[in-house]
């Protein structure tokens, strides 16, 4: 966040406690309906696993697929997930430049100016 602070920029949302709102709020869906909760996990750990794409390939699709449709807790979620998965701040940033670029135009660029950055900046400090 000090990059967004040393242009002026103040993000309007803590993508931190985005995150564990995320988290948290994962944890009582499975507590509403664990069967449904087991089905949805095993079908995203599927679809992330490696296969003839790592699985950091797969988290810098999926961080533009966030931005392209504007999911808030999505792009937060895997901006978190591209790190963890060994992506760079160069190549999630090249991500977000694909979907702007190619698919989203100014609304997509809205997202990637401010809260795709603020998790950037939050996040990378802790890979």
């Amino acid at each position: 966040m000090q990059r967004l602070r040393r242009k002026g920029i103040k993000p309007m949302k803590n993508v931190r406690e985005m995150l564990d709102d995320l988290m948290n709020g994962m944890a009582a869906m499975s507590d509403e309906d664990a069967e449904f909760m087991m089905q949805f996990s095993g079908l995203q750990k599927k679809a992330f696993e490696g296969s003839a794409l790592p699985g950091k390939t797969k988290e810098l699709i999926a961080v533009a697929i966030a931005l392209y449709s504007r999911c808030e807790y999505c792009i937060v979620y895997h901006v978190y997930s591209a790190y963890a998965a060994g992506a760079s701040r160069d190549e999630i940033l090249d991500a977000a430049k694909v979907a702007v670029g190619g698919f989203g135009g100014g609304p997509s660029l809205a997202y990637a100016s401010t809260l795709l950055i603020a998790s950037v900046d939050e996040f990378e400090k802790d890979f």
